[in-house]
């Protein structure tokens, strides 16, 4: 079964408390009919296996255009991440309030810049 990519309407992110209620202040916050949210507010005592089970599942849904996640937790799971290599859902990597944007971690810039020097 394709997606159509219509389908893909929504914004997830995966964020510390300031980052993810931002965006629902925003409007993106959504709970489907099977009780699932497209966010997920992440802190020092999340288990990287539960933010893994989390950013996969975002991957997984059809109905996800786009998955928002603070930089220090795409740390924490960077070999999810660089092993992540679909169009759709697209990842950004997004500074926190308390850290700032490196440009060197983001995945989806090395692969950029990877393209650029072949």
């Amino acid at each position: 079964m394709t997606t159509n990519l219509k389908d893909r309407n929504l914004i997830a992110i995966l964020g510390d408390e300031d980052s993810v209620t931002g965006m629902l202040l925003t409007g993106i916050g959504d709970v489907n009919i099977n009780n699932n949210a497209n966010f997920k507010v992440i802190d020092s005592k999340t288990p990287v296996s539960d933010i893994k089970d989390t950013f996969e599942e975002f991957t997984q849904r059809k109905d996800i255009a786009i998955i928002l996640i603070n930089q220090w937790i795409a740390e924490l799971i960077r070999e999810t991440m660089d092993g992540y290599t679909q169009t759709f859902p697209t990842v950004l990597e997004i500074p926190s309030k308390d850290l700032p944007y490196d440009p060197n971690k983001d995945s989806v810039l090395k692969r950029v810049q990877r393209l650029f020097k072949d």
